[in-house]
Order: structure tokens, then C-alpha cells, then sequence
């Protein structure tokens, strides 16, 4: 049985897309450990699906001034020296990196140990998380085709991020049941984000009296902003968050508005939806939900409107000329070379568990060197050498060679 150590953490977008690897690693026998923070999200997100957790210390190197620059160099130490402990108890077959300052210390360790490692970087331009794991890292992989030119040559590849498999699988009649709509018109969707996006969601609602005319709108404000004087609009339904009815909502919605976030993109092209993304502003964000929209924008996959441009007229247009040319973005999606991204990241770790590792050789070589020291004192013995263990002899060999 092969064995790998995922890692990553900080956010919910550097678990998820691990998350979303469980059910064919599990399918495929992997042993499956995670490696995060001590009391990080992460830990929280994993331990219910009963893979074994493994904290360590974890600092955030920050970019500005804070006191905090001070003390987590030394947490970053000590989580250095947690993750080669680790490693080396666990002895994996491959490492899998989300990203995150948690992951730092693993890839390193990785590298140390000489594991073979495999990075995915979610936006366009790398974080420093990930700058300072590049060189330890035997591949790297990424959403955007632009992203490739910012990564190292030979390394990286463009495979998309994996998504949960379950939102493919939803039932467009029990979200019509759930929700109360009826069949005569289409549905928007709107994801404001976790947190939800005070901007998306009041541009939104102003413009529902005209939007009705012609569609049902299905809103995930975020928590706290229900707006509890538009609860029984006949058409609009609103919700802070929806978990188990996602997967159906997504089957009965024809186009999406949504924040530019990495992870929630990649969803939508996987899902083949036409959408209007409308990215955080520069001003609240170093500006990578701007750069993953153009992309987006530039393959065909989505109309953009900054949050700086947002008004009822555009907003309005810009939903209509969606929907009348949602066949053409569906079509440009469908041609996405980003597709099946779980298969082609579970393709790289298995090509990167190779007999080249240095490690495996190594056990591989001690335990075929035990095996043959046995048998041969079997046969000077007059016994008869088991079968299975000549199996097991020629097996090793397989792997060394």
C-alpha cells in the first residue's frame, strides 16, 4: 500500500481541494495521512472524514510589519524540525501540498528525506508560501495558463484544481422542490463567498424587480446578511450557506454572478456554468481575484465586471448578454484542457513514486537483502524456501529496477 502525506492549511481553500482527493486515494488504497496545524481549519475539515491528523507549529511570514515577525520564525523552526520527525516516522511514498505557511515546513521535510513532492498553486501568481517551496517540489501544478510563466521550467504543469466529485452528482428537481421554483424560467445563482460580499449582494438585490421579470434568482449572501424584508419574494430565495443542497442548486442553475476566488472558479468550469464574476477589488486584496478573472475571461469561460464599474444598468446588461450567449461560454468550458484535474494530480504522484526514490530503493534494497539472507540460510539448511517469499524477492526487485 502506498502511502502519502497531504498538507496544507490557513483557509478553507488550501483543504478543500485536498478534501476533494480523499474519495479516489481512498479508491486506490492509499494510506492517507494529513499534516496541518495544531488548531488550524484545517484540522477541523479533516478529522471528520477519520484521516489521521498530524499537527505541528506553524508562523506566517508576512510581507509587512508586525510584531508577530518577531516570534513565528521560531514556530517555523520548530515546525521544521516536527515535519522531519514525521516524515521520517511515516515514511511516504509522496508528499501532496496545498499551500499554505503550514506546508512549508512539510516540503522541506519532504525534500530532506527525499520524498518526492508535488505543489498546486491555486492563483495566478505564486504566494510566498509556495515561492519558498518551489525549489524543494518535483512538480508543480496550477489553475491558469499564465500562472506557468511565473514557475519554474520542467516543473510545472497545468492541471486545474481538483473539486468535490459530489457537485457533479446533484438533482435539478429536488433543488426546484427545495427551493419552490417553478419550470417557466431560468436560474441565476449568487456567490457572494464564504463571508459573502456586501457589494454583490446589494447590487443584486437592486435590481430584483426587473430581474424576476425574466428569471429566479437563488442568493448565498453570506452569514449575517439575509435580508429578512425580501423572505417570500415569489422567484428569490436566499440563504446564508447551503452544504448537502449545493450540489443540487448547482444542477438547476443556469448561469452564475460570483466573486473570483480560485478554488469556487475552478468549480464553475468544471460545472461547465456560464458566469459574471466580479472580483474582490485591489483595494481589499493584493489583487488575485482580478488577475483569475481576466484569465477566465481571456479563455472564454466569463464575463467580468470590477466591483469599481458595479452599477444597476451594467450589472443588469452584463447578466443578460451572459445568458444570451451562455451557449458559447459553455462550449469554450467543455474544451478546457483543465478538466479531470483530480485524475491527472493523482497521475503525478503515482509517477512520482518511482524506483528512483532515493528512500523507497533504499527500504526496497534492506528488505529484499533480509529476504535473501533468509532464504539462503533456508536452503543451507536443507528447508524449502516458501513461495511467497520468493514473490515477495521478485516483487522488490520490480521496484528496484
Amino acid at each position: 500500500m502506498k502511502r502519502i502525506i497531504l498538507t496544507g492549511g490557513g483557509t478553507a481553500g488550501h483543504v478543500t481541494p485536498n478534501i476533494a482527493l480523499l474519495p479516489r486515494l481512498k479508491e486506490l488504497q492509499y494510506d492517507i495521512h494529513y499534516i496541518g496545524s495544531y488548531n488550524g481549519i484545517e484540522k477541523e475539515l479533516i478529522q471528520q472524514f477519520g484521516i489521521p491528523y498530524h499537527g505541528i507549529s506553524s508562523g506566517k511570514l508576512r510581507r509587512y510589519f508586525s510584531v508577530q515577525n518577531f516570534t513565528d520564525p521560531f514556530r517555523v523552526v520548530k515546525g521544521l524540525g516536527e515535519a522531519r520527525k514525521l516524515v521520517k516516522i511515516l515514511k511516504p511514498d509522496v508528499i501532496f501540498s496545498k499551500g499554505g505557511f503550514v506546508s512549508v515546513p512539510v516540503v522541506l521535510a519532504g525534500k530532506s528525506h527525499h520524498v518526492p513532492t508535488i505543489i498546486h498553486e491555486s492563483d495566478m501568481t505564486p504566494g510566498l508560501a509556495n515561492k519558498i517551496s518551489l525549489s524543494s517540489a518535483t512538480k508543480v501544478c496550477c489553475n491558469f495558463p499564465e500562472t506557468l510563466e511565473h514557475l519554474p521550467e520542467g516543473k510545472a504543469v497545468l492541471t486545474g484544481s481538483p473539486i468535490r466529485q459530489e457537485l457533479l452528482s446533484g438533482d435539478k428537481y429536488k433543488a426546484k422542490e427545495f427551493l419552490g421554483f417553478t419550470t417557466d424560467k431560468p436560474v441565476i445563482m449568487v456567490v457572494g463567498g464564504s463571508l459573502g460580499s456586501v457589494a454583490v449582494n446589494d447590487a443584486v438585490r437592486g435590481i430584483l424587480p426587473e430581474l424576476l421579470k425574466d428569471f429566479q434568482v437563488v442568493h448565498l449572501c453570506g452569514k449575517g446578511k439575509v435580508d429578512e424584508s425580501l423572505k417570500g419574494l415569489e422567484g428569490y430565495a436566499q440563504f446564508e450557506y447551503v452544504k448537502e443542497e449545493l450540489k443540487d442548486l448547482f444542477a438547476l442553475t443556469d448561469i452564475v454572478i460570483s466573486r473570483a476566488g480560485a478554488n469556487a472558479i475552478c468549480e464553475l468550469l468544471a460545472l461547465h456554468k456560464p458566469n459574471l464574476l466580479i472580483p474582490l477589488s485591489a483595494n481589499a486584496s493584493r489583487g488575485d481575484q482580478i488577475l483569475n478573472a481576466r484569465s477566465f475571461e481571456r479563455q472564454g469561460y466569463s464575463i467580468v465586471l470590477e466591483e469599481e464599474e458595479l452599477n444597476k444598468e451594467v450589472l443588469l446588461q452584463s447578466i443578460l448578454r451572459l445568458y444570451e450567449n451562455r451557449n458559447s461560454y459553455i462550449s469554450a468550458m467543455k474544451n478546457s484542457p483543465q478538466q479531470n484535474s483530480i485524475d491527472t494530480i493523482i497521475d503525478f504522484n503515482r509517477s512520482c513514486i518511482q524506483k528512483s526514490n532515493p528512500y523507497f530503493s533504499t527500504m526496497a534494497i534492506y528488505k529484499t537483502r533480509c529476504l535473501l539472507g533468509t532464504c539462503f540460510m533456508l536452503c543451507s539448511s536443507g528447508q524449502t524456501v516458501p513461495r511467497n517469499a520468493s514473490e515477495s524477492i521478485s516483487l522488490l526487485y520490480y521496484n528496484i529496477l
